[in-house]
């Protein structure tokens, strides 16, 4: 029963009646709507980032905060939120509907859920929901999913890594468990996650603050529902709703009808090494509709790379159609999604989903691939496909003598466009504004020297138009403690180049313990290193766009300057010589570039 629950849920599509008869709406009150909504969601997520107390949320931003009504639909998500955080929002809904009823929430009631089972995450993304009544109707809920730095088990970071075996091993499962009913406290239920996780102060102290961005919300749609009336409230969110749909539909209606295929693969799994796991997409258009099929990527994994998720097809729809508009339900109803049960982007629980994420950016880069026939002007190389270069080790304090933990998301580089260069250090395309950790931060909260963060020389794939660079994070530990290393798994199939670029460089971890002279090629969870160990996260950089040779010697000069090419690389890459003052050669150049 309760597996038919869950998939039922993620299944869902919520139904909308497109001919309900609706009062006609003056433009400017659906336009004071249409920026309230957003705006209420930033302020949830403004509030959100001032009062937490872990740096994932108030540095990195590695969270979203959302309005969704009772049938699941997405009424509103915050500028900047992770994207593939919002993307499953609404199947909690459906599912948390299906629990306890619409008479089954009241005022005062908070819901927290991580569970695996219905929108499969890797457990440090806990969700904390809210109903909104107005005069004693349920009329939406306030969400927010946000990263916690731990939740028991092997979850300390970014998570247990691919190697976990199952999500009890993971850590805590909170399955649509109300931590208040009425607005009491379920202190029994509070009690068990402060004895189970390594730092109640922050987790906790973040399901406050998750809290308080719902009370708040709350308070602004009580003064917008009082303001404008129930009705024209609810009938300007089904208009704003058929109006991005159409807006969308016409975008898709603007390229030729056809079927576009991509693939893409990543090394391994972390448990079956040298085996890769497939990723296909097939992208179909049809008179102002898509479907995106990926049926064809690889089966469920006995490792944690599994998901259970429709963010992939969905970031890469809304990166397609409208990628600088406000999301809402009908960013998506001109999408249709194919993902069969037991795919490693529907995996059935309990499959361990512990790294969920690894391989959905490189989904979403698969499926824009697809269409880079038909969107030629549009479509840029691959970027470095990954979350991003994920820096966390962890300990005691030798002072306060209190466990700490070290976190940061490094970006790398984005594909060349056809119109420019890619851009560099830069979070992948599911992230929204996630950011690193600010060096500042890092040193002053816990016991790390960061040694460096650069540019990665010679990263970017070569083009007419080159890729983005990654970067080199170097950071040395000023106490004994443990690092999280994930697997890259990007050499076999690194971000690749269009029309005849180059592909850029994988991303990769490195080690190097005190005594040894050169670093190690190192992945895996929870290492344990001695004082004095320095590490390094190298992110990938993004393909180029187009011929190398095409591109203008003067921007290569201007790289090499810079230090982003080397004088090998512009030689061998771009066809492009230097004299020794740096200036370009231009005889030499045209010889080598005819070669």
């Amino acid at each position: 029963m309760a597996k038919a629950r869950k998939q039922a849920a993620l299944r869902r599509k919520p139904q909308v009646n497109h001919s309900a008869k609706r009062k006609t709406l003056d433009p400017v009150t659906l336009e004071v709507i249409r920026n309230a909504l957003p705006a209420v969601a930033n302020e949830m997520a403004a509030d959100l980032q001032r009062t937490s107390y872990n740096m994932m949320i108030y540095e990195v931003r590695d969270f979203c905060t959302a309005l969704i009504d009772p049938d699941g639909k997405l009424v509103s998500q915050n500028v900047g939120g992770v994207s593939h955080f919002v993307a499953d929002l609404g199947v909690i809904i459906v599912d948390g509907m299906q629990r306890y009823g619409r008479k089954g929430f009241k005022p005062g009631d908070v819901v927290i859920t991580n569970h695996q089972a219905v929108a499969g995450q890797h457990l440090n993304n806990v969700v904390i929901y809210a109903p909104y009544f107005y005069k004693g109707e349920l009329l939406m809920f306030m969400m927010v999913r946000a990263h916690w730095i731990d939740i028991g088990g092997m979850s300390t970071g970014f998570g247990a890594g691919p190697t976990v075996a199952d999500p009890w091993l993971e850590g805590l499962q909170l399955d649509q468990l109300k931590i208040y009913e009425g607005g009491k406290l379920n202190d029994t239920l509070y009690r068990v996650l402060k004895d189970n996780i390594r730092f109640p102060e922050s987790s906790l102290g973040d399901m406050k603050s998750q809290m308080a961005a719902c009370r708040l919300a709350a308070k602004r749609m009580d003064e917008m529902f009082d303001k404008y009336g129930r009705e024209t409230i609810l009938n300007a969110i089904e208009t704003i709703f058929d109006e991005t749909e159409l807006k969308c539909r016409n975008m898709v209606s603007q390229l030729p009808d056809g079927v576009y295929e991509a693939e893409s693969a990543i090394d391994d799994d972390g448990v079956l090494k040298g085996e890769p796991v497939p990723i296909r997409a097939k992208v179909t258009i049809k008179k102002g509709e898509m479907t995106i099929d990926l049926s064809g990527c690889s089966a469920e994994r006995k490792s944690g790379v599994n998901s259970r998720t429709l963010a992939g097809a969905r970031v890469a729809y809304k990166a397609l159609t409208a990628p600088n508009d406000p999301v809402n339900e009908g960013s998506f109803r001109a999408l249709n999604v194919i993902i069969p049960e037991g795919s490693v982007m529907m995996a059935r629980y309990p499959a361990p989903m512990s790294s969920w994420s690894i391989m959905i950016p490189m989904v979403v880069d698969t499926i824009v691939k697809a269409l880079a026939k038909p969107m030629r002007d549009r479509v840029p190389a691959g970027h470095h496909g990954l979350l991003g270069g994920a820096v966390v080790f962890f300990g005691v304090h030798p002072k306060t003598k209190r466990r700490f933990v070290v976190q940061s998301i490094e970006g790398g580089g984005w594909g060349g466009r056809p119109y420019e260069d890619g851009e560099s250090a830069t979070v992948s395309v599911c992230q929204g504004d996630v950011r690193n950790g600010s060096i500042e931060g890092i040193e002053l909260k816990c016991p790390v020297l960061v040694e460096g963060r650069a540019l990665r020389t010679d990263s970017a794939g070569a083009g007419k138009h080159r890729g983005g660079l990654g970067i080199d994070m170097q950071v040395k530990n000023l106490v004994e403690g443990r690092w999280n290393f994930e697997q890259t798994r990007r050499n076999i199939c690194p971000p690749w180049g269009l029309w005849g670029g180059g592909d850029g460089d994988p991303s990769a971890y490195l080690l190097r313990l005190p005594g040894e002279n050169d670093f190690k090629m190192m992945v895996g969870a929870h290492i344990p290193v001695p004082l004095h160990a320095s590490a390094i996260v190298r992110t990938g950089g993004g393909g180029g766009w187009g011929d190398p040779h095409e591109r203008d010697p003067e921007l290569v000069r201007a790289d090499v300057m810079e230090e982003l090419v080397s004088r090998d690389a512009a030689r061998e890459k771009y066809g492009v010589v230097l004299r020794d003052d740096f200036t370009v050669d231009v005889e030499a150049t045209k010889k080598q570039r005819s070669r």
